[in-house]
């Protein structure tokens, strides 16, 4: 059964998605790889915002189990998310795509506030919107800051670009013969504990009937091809 097509999305990268082959950092490369794609789904006549991790830079959990303060680390992924925002801001507007930076921790040198409807207006005039610095608030996971402005900018579905090609019942980089779904439900995946995204994100995504599609964004193109409704990958939704 193809995928219906979504027209308003937010792409979710995780933070490891812009490192390359590298094992920290921003690999510009990839970055631009990645830009052109958005561009080329701005051209098919899809409505974009993204929101970029901070795990190629920092993760507050990772500090947090190292002796950081939770909160303080928390913060400071936000700050890593908001130079990942950047480094996209960059790569898109180099191949002529306008966008604009809105960061939840005000820091007017760099970004404009979050506003809901300044991010609003952005998007009708077809500029690329990127939320920065999570939801603001520690203890929050930027899955969750995803959902919520997916929820807030009406969007269609939720697009989260990571390394695996969509949902498996087990972990397929450690179990050989884990199993894939094409399709599969929000409370199986609660009920499963199934590490799509954290719990809070799933439920936000479900209660505002907000698919969830999974795919591989390390794949050259694979965005275009699931945005088409081809190419590999799982989409969770309300029923199965």
């Amino acid at each position: 059964m193809p995928r219906p097509r979504f027209n308003r999305i937010l792409l979710k990268l995780s933070g490891e998605a812009l490192m390359g082959e590298g094992q920290f950092g921003i690999d510009p490369q990839t970055t631009s790889r990645i830009a052109e794609e958005i561009r080329e789904a701005r051209e098919a006549g899809h409505t974009l915002c993204l929101v970029v991790g901070g795990g190629n830079i920092f993760r507050g959990l990772a500090g947090a189990a190292k002796g950081f303060d939770r909160a303080t680390g928390d913060y400071m992924g936000m700050l890593a998310t908001v130079m990942n925002a950047l480094a996209m801001q960059n790569a898109l507007e180099k191949i002529g795509v306008d966008t604009r930076v809105l960061s939840a921790i005000p820091m007017a040198t760099v970004s404009e506030p979050y506003i809901r409807r300044r991010a609003m207006r952005h998007l009708e005039k077809g500029r690329v919107v990127i939320f920065a610095a999570g939801t603001g608030n520690p203890y929050f996971t930027t899955d969750t800051a995803a959902a919520l402005r997916a929820a807030e900018m009406g969007c269609d579905a939720l697009f989260k670009g990571t390394s695996v090609d969509g949902v498996y019942n087990a972990d397929p980089k450690k179990v050989k013969d884990a199993r894939r779904y094409d399709e599969i439900s929000f409370q199986t995946v609660l009920s499963d504990d199934l590490k799509v995204m954290d719990a809070s994100a799933v439920a936000l995504c479900r209660d505002n009937n907000i698919p969830i599609v999974v795919f591989n964004i390390r794949e050259q193109g694979n965005l275009a091809r699931v945005l088409a409704g081809e190419g590999t990958a799982t989409i969770v939704q309300n029923g199965e």
